[in-house]
């Protein structure tokens, strides 16, 4: 992992860290991916913990992995963990801060929308015939649809068009395929994999 600008996750940074990713919870409305592009502003851009391939790493590692689409909070806790651990100089338990690091992102990521979806889903259930949450859960699909585009566009923003043509015309296809067909997921992460494995993307 290459170096990025000094954190203490042990003090106050970590502590604002915190606070951050739990006020990102309340807003990760169809998933934490949706957020990724305040915790890249967040991490990569105002603080400079991690470079811009880091993050993307991240999430190319989460989102290939089984389990939910949540998993690169606690990957990019781990390494901002171990960044700060160096900083720190505490070389000999970088494991230890990542491990920190991980928790408190994942932690302040799912304690406030677990217990708002919880008393949300109890009230919705009970108020399910009502025109006023029908109308709000249709209303929540563009909202989620673009707050997923801009992710997309965030981890190809870094690419021109003469380098990312064909990631941008992938990942076009992959969105126009998920929206009308109902091909399964995992096939088109195959295909993703197999033409990065070939040097096409």
């Amino acid at each position: 992992m290459g170096q990025g600008a000094e954190i203490w996750l042990w003090g106050a940074q970590g502590w604002a860290l915190f606070l951050h990713m739990l006020s990102l919870s309340l807003m990760a409305i169809g998933g934490a991916i949706v957020v990724a592009p305040d915790i890249h502003r967040y991490m990569v851009e105002e603080h400079q913990w991690l470079s811009h391939a880091e993050f993307n790493s991240a999430i190319a590692l989460a989102q290939i992995s089984p389990g939910p689409n949540l998993t690169f909070i606690p990957v990019l806790g781990w390494m901002v963990g171990v960044q700060s651990a160096r900083t720190m100089g505490w070389l000999d338990t970088e494991w230890l801060m990542g491990v920190f690091g991980a928790l408190l992102c994942l932690l302040a990521m799912v304690l406030p929308s677990s217990l708002l979806t919880y008393a949300a889903t109890q009230w919705a259930h009970r108020h399910r015939d009502k025109k006023a949450v029908i109308a709000f859960r249709k209303g929540l699909l563009p909202v989620v649809f673009g707050l997923v585009i801009s992710t997309s566009y965030l981890m190809n923003a870094h690419l021109s068009w003469s380098e990312g043509w064909r990631v941008w015309l992938l990942s076009t296809a992959v969105a126009l395929t998920v929206w009308l067909t109902r091909v399964h997921l995992l096939l088109l992460l195959a295909l993703g994999a197999s033409l990065g494995a070939m040097g096409w993307v």
